[in-house]
C-alpha cells in the first residue's frame, strides 16, 4: 500500500486496517514525513516454554531466612 496521508488516512480508514489486518503495512505521512505505521498484530503469542533454566540456577537452602542484624540495619538507614 505504501506511504498515505493523514487526510486520506482519515477517510479511507477502514479501508486502511481491512489492509493491515491482511499483512500489508500502511506508513500514515504528514506533509510526506512519514509519522505513524499501521501493521497487523500478531494474535498468536509464541507458547511458554516451563523448564528452560533447569539445572543452570541454583536456589540455595537459606533464601528466605531473615537478615541479618547488620545488613538489614543498612537497608532501614540505621
Amino acid at each position: 500500500m505504501g506511504v498515505i496521508n493523514i487526510h486520506a488516512a482519515k477517510t479511507q480508514l477502514s479501508r486502511l486496517l481491512d489492509a493491515a489486518a491482511a499483512g500489508e503495512e500502511v506508513i500514515i505521512a504528514r506533509a510526506g514525513k512519514p509519522v505513524a505505521k499501521l501493521v497487523p498484530i500478531d494474535q498468536t503469542p509464541p507458547p511458554r516454554r516451563l523448564g528452560i533454566l533447569e539445572g543452570k540456577i541454583h536456589v540455595p537452602d537459606d533464601f528466605d531466612d531473615p537478615l541479618p542484624d547488620e545488613i538489614l540495619a543498612e537497608f532501614e538507614g540505621c
